[in-house]
């Protein structure tokens, strides 16, 4: 009987704006790594609304040169078509579009787009310091369906 491989899904949400960038770099890199090499495989998917958003994609990246992508990839996943998909698709290893329906107004696609993300994970990682804004909501969804969620501004 063949194994089929397991794929364990990671999403990332954080605030528009980022303040302990140092807490944020060692708490996510040491996340990270312990992931990579504890996993079979691991998609971690990310938006780009944000500073936290670019921030982890980077961090992701980084510890991608140190350890390897061979058992995980980064996909970029945006709720409508973008005019310059050309350098997403550079930078990351795959881009999910989700098109939302017809008149969805903008933020109401990012909402859902970030609801499907809660949905394919079996972690949620955030960044998330007071309880406003779609970082917030998204971790609020993601409680609401039983999701394993580490929150990077929570102290040890």
């Amino acid at each position: 009987m063949n194994d089929i491989m397991k794929i364990y899904t990671v999403s990332f949400f954080g605030h528009r704006k980022l303040y302990d960038l140092r807490q944020i770099d060692e708490r996510l890199s040491q996340l990270l790594k312990e992931l990579i090499q504890t996993k079979t495989y691991i998609a971690f998917l990310i938006g780009r609304h944000g500073e936290f958003d670019e921030y982890a994609a980077s961090v992701i990246k980084r510890v991608q040169n140190e350890l390897g992508s061979d058992n995980n990839d980064l996909t970029l996943v945006i709720p409508y078509t973008v005019a310059d998909i050309e350098f997403y698709e550079k930078y990351y290893d795959n881009v999910i579009i989700l098109e939302p329906a017809e008149g969805v107004h903008p933020k109401r696609a990012i909402t859902l787009r970030n609801r499907w993300m809660v949905e394919q994970s079996d972690l949620v990682i955030v960044n998330v310091e007071h309880s406003k804004g779609g970082a917030y909501t998204a971790m609020k969804y993601a409680e609401k369906n039983n999701k394993k969620i580490i929150n990077l501004c929570d102290i040890e």
